[in-house]
């Protein structure tokens, strides 16, 4: 057979010898939509050419009965001869293999996609990582502050908040000077992975050289911080497994504290007594008294409300920090001093100075009450301390005083068994009262006095208690 010529349009009735040159002639028959022209060497290569005379390499094949068509590439972009050695490798896997080029690509193509799926997640949890590494307390102390704070009291929260302050602020206390730097503030700006053992023991020394008892107080905090961070995912990747503000080295840098041993002797209720009533603010007076009289709290005392009272069935509600609230007899003695107060708002020891709010602890009246009576310095827990003391004398038993001081019981049976009803608590906290009353020497007549009216005297002044 002779050789077409080379401006020749190729017979697409044959199988030629394809080349550059022959494609390049290859045109689409008139009114056809499509012509192929097949290549001789290479069974299945064949060259489409549409009607615009657009060119593409297409490979041909049967597998298992089903006709397999694959667009190799376009021409001139893809050349004959790679157009050849791609379809040699499709005749091998469906003719050999005997396997569905389109399967396979179609497989190929998902585990591109779950690769760069993989790929994503990969960097993303890289880019969290890194994020997380950047983190600094400051930025997790204010967001466990927020997480947490429903489940606080408003004196624990401000607490966490004292602790952390950047300070130089207006006292709030008497006005002067400035508040100092929270002992956590030196912390805040660490990164949370930096706050190894060594870094806080430093800390610690520096901190405790100061101020001891604040910065034990202050580690509490950040310990259970640093334990919170453990239990959420945004921070458990970077939170230390051990928590660094537990271990030895930062116990023994931050020292144990001392057994307070502050109280009010028996002896000494007279003196106190009297110095107490002499200070010039009668809320003031009566709020150390009450102290005292009741064991509470010194910031349960100042939180009381003129509604915690409850005249008719002589309760007293405090609120509580263990438990929420726990009412407490309101006694003869301690009814006729909130009795005679003034009413300045909602709290029954409210400021002279501020609007609707409770008097800030007097620490320094009772240091001078102390002083003028002639006793080492007392601090208001003291005081607390000291009614616990003095029911030592009576032999009171001890799940009542601690029912009247909002302690947690000690035994199964005190916590599930004991139930102690207002009338039995009255009967001891009276008793109580009555006590330190006498060996204070102060006369008190609970059937004479009427509430608002008390003028109780003492036998060794002439002193009145307002």
């Amino acid at each position: 057979m002779a050789r077409p010529k080379k401006d020749e349009t190729p017979d697409l009735g044959m199988t030629h010898e394809l080349s550059e040159g022959l494609i390049a002639r290859l045109a689409c028959p008139p009114g056809a939509p499509k012509a192929f022209l097949r290549d001789k060497d290479v069974t299945g290569l064949k060259v489409r050419v549409t009607a615009n005379g657009a060119k593409a390499f297409v490979y041909e094949a049967k597998l298992n009965g089903r006709a397999i068509s694959r667009t190799l590439g376009r021409f001139p972009l893809m050349t004959f001869d790679d157009a050849k050695a791609k379809a040699r490798a499709l005749a091998t896997t469906i003719k050999t293999d005997k396997k569905d080029p389109r399967e396979l690509a179609r497989l190929q193509a998902e585990a591109e996609a779950a690769a760069a799926v993989e790929r994503a997640a990969q960097d993303a949890a890289a880019a969290t990582l890194q994020a997380a590494q950047a983190l600094t307390l400051g930025t997790v102390w204010a967001d466990y502050l927020q997480a947490r704070r429903a489940k606080w009291s408003a004196s624990h929260h401000a607490d966490h908040l004292r602790y952390s302050q950047a300070g130089g602020g207006g006292k709030k206390k008497r006005g002067k000077g400035n508040t100092a730097p929270g002992p956590l503030l030196p912390l805040l700006a660490e990164r949370l992975q930096d706050l190894t053992p060594e870094r806080l023991r430093h800390w610690a020394e520096k901190e405790a050289a100061v101020r001891p008892t604040v910065t034990r107080n202050a580690a509490r905090l950040l310990r259970a911080c640093l334990a919170w961070c453990t239990e959420h995912p945004q921070y458990s990747a970077i939170a230390p497994t051990v928590n660094p503000a537990g271990a030895r080295t930062v116990r023994e840098a931050l020292g144990r504290p001392g057994v307070k041993r502050d109280a009010l002797q028996r002896e000494q209720l007279p003196a106190w007594f009297d110095a107490v009533r002499g200070l010039s603010n009668p809320v003031v007076a009566a709020y150390l008294q009450a102290v005292l009289l009741t064991g509470a709290r010194p910031g349960e005392v100042l939180a009381m409300q003129w509604a915690d009272l409850n005249p008719k069935w002589k309760g007293l509600t405090i609120r509580d920090k263990v438990e929420g609230e726990r009412v407490i007899p309101l006694t003869p003695y301690l009814w006729h001093l909130l009795g005679a107060l003034p009413h300045r708002g909602p709290f029954v020891f409210a400021s002279r100075v501020v609007k609707d709010a409770h008097l800030t602890e007097p620490n320094h009246a009772h240091d001078r009450a102390c002083k003028v009576a002639g006793i080492e310095p007392v601090t208001l827990h003291g005081l607390r301390r000291s009614f616990k003391s003095l029911t030592e004398w009576l032999e009171v038993p001890a799940g009542v005083v601690a029912q009247l001081m909002g302690h947690k019981p000690s035994a199964t049976a005190e916590k599930h068994y004991t139930v102690r009803p207002l009338d039995l608590l009255r009967v001891h906290h009276e008793r109580i009262e009555a006590w330190i009353l006498e060996q204070a020497s102060v006369q008190f007549d609970a059937k004479a006095a009427a509430p608002g009216a008390l003028r109780v005297v003492a036998t060794h002044s002439k002193k009145s208690i307002m």
